[in-house]
C-alpha cells in the first residue's frame, strides 16, 4: 500500500509543479511582440517646428501582449487610446485606434529595421478615389521615436497628416 500511495503523491506532485509552470508562462514575451517596445514609455510631443503637439503614454499590459496608448493633444479636447498588439496567426502587427471625437483607424503592417510600418486596407474617399494610410515610428539613435503619418491618394499623392517627435518625460 505504502508504494502505490507513494507514486500517488509523486504523480499529484508532477501535475501541480506542471500545472503551476505553464500558468505562469508569458505567452506574449516573444521577440516579435517586444518590437514595438521602444515606443514604451510616456512622451512629450513636439511638431518638426517644435511646438507642442501633445502627451502620449505607452504601456504594455495584458501580460505583455499589448501596448496600450493614450494621447492627449495640446489642441483642447482632443484625445486618444490605440491598442497595438502583435497577432500571431497573421504573422503582423496591428493597431486599433478610436479617439474622442469619433475617428477611427485599424492599422496594419511590421517592423522593418529600425521601423514600425503599419497601413489602413485601402479606402474610397468622398470624390471616389482610392487612399489609405500609413504610419511610421521610427526609433532613433538618441531614444527619440518619430511618428510620421501619411494619407496617399492614388497610389501618388501624399499628404502629411502627423509629423511629431517624441521625447521621453
Amino acid at each position: 500500500m505504502k508504494p502505490l500511495f507513494t507514486l500517488l503523491v509523486i504523480c499529484f506532485m508532477t501535475i501541480t509543479v506542471n500545472s503551476q509552470t505553464n500558468n505562469n508562462s508569458c505567452n506574449c514575451c516573444t521577440d516579435k511582440h517586444a518590437e514595438f517596445d521602444f515606443w514604451v514609455g510616456s512622451w512629450t510631443v513636439t511638431n518638426p517646428n517644435g511646438t507642442a503637439a501633445g502627451t502620449n503614454v505607452i504601456e504594455k499590459v495584458q501580460d505583455n501582449c499589448v501596448l496600450r496608448e493614450n494621447w492627449t493633444s495640446a489642441t483642447a479636447g482632443f484625445t486618444g487610446t490605440s491598442n497595438n498588439f502583435y497577432n500571431a496567426a497573421k504573422q503582423q502587427w496591428e493597431q486599433i485606434w478610436i479617439d474622442n471625437q469619433g475617428g477611427s483607424l485599424h492599422l496594419k503592417g511590421n517592423r522593418v529595421g529600425n521601423q514600425m510600418i503599419l497601413k489602413t486596407d485601402v479606402a474610397k474617399n468622398q470624390n471616389g478615389e482610392s487612399f489609405f494610410h500609413r504610419v511610421t515610428w521610427t526609433k532613433n539613435d538618441d531614444g527619440t521615436v518619430r511618428q510620421y503619418w501619411e494619407t496617399i491618394t492614388n497610389d501618388k499623392d501624399i499628404t502629411v497628416a502627423f509629423d511629431g517627435l517624441y521625447k521621453k518625460q
